[in-house]
């Protein structure tokens, strides 16, 4: 088949809260939106966008969200994200933290790599010493950043004690993060790799195509179908197209139109993966004109979420609240959603002094919807007073350029825990602090939330967190987008999953009828 442009980058993403102690409870199942009885057999070929000649194997380097499925269809992690962002073992069998929250013990449970050799510490530590590796750019090097790998050590063959730098209630989080895949001691070349995953090798033609047969020793149980194979559309329509020419059985990432194009079609099923992404603006709180608090709250208030979502999103998403993580664990559910008040947003704007004051909107093509949204937000701010002036940018500087520049721009996220967002977004060391909050109090409440054992407590302390952000913040979040993936009739066992969670693209589970 050939390459059928479009890159689908993953969002920011890390790992989950949990239990302290895996198998004291577990998350909530994915639902399983396409049913009938399982089958074994078959070739399943699924259609994403790719990276081009210079896509790679090596499951630390992933980024792209056919790099990510393919990882995870190869390789296992300690513990991955469930439906609600919540921790769920995986080659972890369990965990179990000092008293202190300083020492973490993992118990691996029987695995195997595609070998035969068995899964154990020694493969856990080099694994993660080698994501750790500053000389290398791993993209989640970072998130090992609480380990201290030289104190850690391989109690035995099936139990690793990681040392940390500091108490640490969420180090499951860790465990789950994006990319932190166990690889086999010493590996290095990912040419033909090995794993301890689902599916084995078979052959791989970069920006082309990837062939995946089952794996019958699998710990969790063997996959459904015989052979997966990954082939590269960068262009929606050219998945869409493979999907109706019979070349592909699985379309990821299609647009809400052709959703409704194909509503009733009985050619292609629409599976909606709910509460995918975050959708915002991002405000600067440390320069005029959004230094001013009431000036934020005028925003809040003038903004139609409603609109956004029916606009931008074809109707394929919910409402925000101004807070991050919506269904997930340990979001603010009490916090009253926000109505919009467009009489009380302009006697804000008026308090404000920043009636008829130009404001600079930043967005580009970086992101699906972002021009959009933009240009349906500044609609509603010139109704509130403010005189707006849209910039699109560079999609392939955008990041860079508004994480420092500017006063006011679009912000999207894909799936990680409320713990991970406020780590990596708010407080006063966070790398990525696009919105520039840097509160010390705020950073006091995050440190004892996480030196906390007591899960309940823990709550409590990021309940506080969210109410601050949701008075005081700089994310206006006005919706959550549905990811869309599209099959074939015939295809079972597509979950309803948030992307990046352990049931999104997961095609041990999936069969052919």
């Amino acid at each position: 088949m050939q390459s059928l442009n479009r890159r689908g980058f993953l969002g920011t993403a890390t790992g989950l809260s949990a239990a302290l102690i895996a198998g004291c409870g577990t998350a909530p199942a994915a639902e399983i939106v396409a049913g009938g009885k399982p089958r074994a057999g078959g070739r399943l070929r699924v259609a994403f966008a790719g990276g081009g000649a210079q896509e790679t194997l090596d499951p630390h380097m992933s980024n792209l969200f056919v790099e990510a499925s393919r990882s995870k269809a190869l390789f296992d992690k300690l513990a991955d994200y469930g439906p609600d962002l919540s921790v769920v073992p995986r080659l972890a069998e369990r965990w179990e933290p000092s008293a202190d929250l300083t020492r973490w013990r993992i118990t691996l449970r029987r695995a195997t790599f595609h070998d035969g050799r068995p899964v154990r510490a020694a493969d856990v530590l080099h694994s993660y010493a080698r994501i750790a590796d500053p000389a290398r750019a791993f993209r989640a090097r970072a998130t090992l950043a609480v380990i201290d790998l030289a104190a850690s050590r391989a109690v035995d063959d099936r139990t690793v004690e990681f040392a940390l730098r500091q108490s640490f209630a969420e180090f499951p989080n860790v465990l789950a993060a994006f990319g932190v895949f166990v690889v086999p001691e010493g590996a290095e070349d990912f040419t033909r790799p090995v794993g301890s995953g689902p599916f084995v090798f078979g052959s791989f033609e970069p920006g082309r195509s990837l062939l995946l047969k089952r794996n019958p020793d699998y710990w969790e149980g063997p996959p459904h179908v015989d052979e997966l194979q990954y082939l590269i559309a960068n262009e929606e329509s050219a998945r869409v197209n493979a999907l109706l020419g019979g070349q592909a059985d699985y379309a990821h990432d299609i647009t809400a139109t052709t959703a409704r194009t194909y509503r009733g079609n009985d050619r292609l099923t629409v599976t909606r993966l709910t509460n995918s992404g975050m959708q915002a603006f991002a405000m600067k709180l440390d320069r005029p004109p959004f230094d001013d608090r009431n000036l934020r709250e005028a925003m809040f208030l003038l903004a139609d979420r409603r609109e956004l979502v029916d606009t931008v999103l074809a109707g394929a998403g919910q409402v925000g609240n101004d807070l991050f993580g919506k269904g997930y664990q340990y979001y603010a559910e009490e916090i009253p959603q926000r109505a919009r008040d467009l009489e009380k947003a302009r006697w804000l704007v008026e308090k404000a002094g920043a009636k008829g004051v130009k404001v600079r909107l930043d967005t580009s093509a970086a992101a699906s919807g972002f021009v959009e949204s933009s240009s349906v937000f500044a609609d509603q701010m010139r109704q509130a007073g403010l005189d707006v002036e849209v910039a699109v940018g560079d999609r392939d500087t955008y990041w860079k350029d508004v994480l420092d520049r500017g006063t006011l721009c679009c912000f999207r996220s894909g799936a990680m825990p409320i713990e991970s967002h406020f780590a990596q977004r708010l407080l006063s060391t966070s790398t990525t602090n696009i919105t520039k909050w840097k509160r010390p109090e705020f950073d006091a409440l995050y440190a004892k939330a996480v030196s906390l054992a007591d899960e309940k407590a823990r709550r409590d302390v990021y309940a506080e967190m969210q109410r601050v952000q949701h008075a005081e913040g700089g994310y206006l979040v006005w919706g959550f987008a549905d990811w869309l993936v599209a099959t074939v009739p015939g295809v079972g066992g597509v979950a309803d999953a948030p992307a990046n969670t352990l049931d999104w693209a997961r095609f041990d589970k999936v069969w052919l009828a």
